[in-house]
């Protein structure tokens, strides 16, 4: 084997996993004239990729990807009949394909993108009952965000002005309904508190 490449420490490895022993093995079976010699050559080669990963050993396709990993070593170089279909130059690396990105802006950052596609799906329910409750739901968690933005501003009527606005009117909330007030979210937010304070507690005992 005297042809095979010199060790390079500069030479970039193109499976990583394998090391650079193995990748100038691969390099050395590509040059071989012989095809039965090359096929050889080849077998031993996966035979040694095998025992890197013993763990992997009883996976269905763990032949089938270590041919796989042969091939990607070779630059898809050598040539042999391989025992399995294995991937190609044009499909190993597949661009990839574009996902449309929404630059749309949340009429108000201060609720977010999620409050609008709820308000979305509210307006698209055929089930009166079920439209009603998601809209209260929904006022409520515009008021919390407003409360935690500027409980100055945090009114009821501002609640009700902006559903109708972002829901282009086709959300019915009276006038006169009452959400979360300042008072109960400072109630809400202090309970919240003292069960995280508790569970921590709980689980500083357990340590002990």
């Amino acid at each position: 084997m005297e042809n095979i490449p010199k060790y390079n420490s500069k030479q970039e490895l193109i499976l990583p996993e394998y090391g650079r022993n193995i990748q100038n093995l691969v390099k050395y079976a590509v040059t071989i004239e012989d095809k039965e010699e090359r096929t050889k050559c080849a077998n031993e080669i996966i035979r040694v990729m095998g025992t890197l990963f013993p763990y992997l050993r009883n996976r269905a396709d763990f032949k089938h990807k270590l041919w796989d990993h042969l091939a990607i070593l070779s630059d898809f170089k050598l040539d042999i009949d391989y025992p399995y279909e294995v991937v190609t130059k044009e499909n190993v690396n597949p661009k990839p394909v574009k996902v449309p990105y929404s630059d749309r802006k949340p009429r108000y950052k201060h609720y977010g993108k999620n409050i609008e596609n709820f308000i979305t799906a509210a307006t698209d329910m055929d089930d009166k009952e079920k439209k009603d409750r998601l809209t209260e739901l929904i006022c409520f968690y515009l008021k919390k965000s407003l409360i935690e933005r500027n409980k100055e501003s945090a009114s009821d009527k501002k609640v009700i002005d902006d559903i109708r606005l972002l829901s282009k009117n086709r959300l019915e909330v009276n006038d006169e309904a009452s959400f979360l007030s300042v008072e109960e979210f400072r109630k809400a937010k202090l309970q919240r508190g003292n069960v995280f304070q508790q569970k921590k507690k709980k689980k500083k005992k357990k340590k002990k």
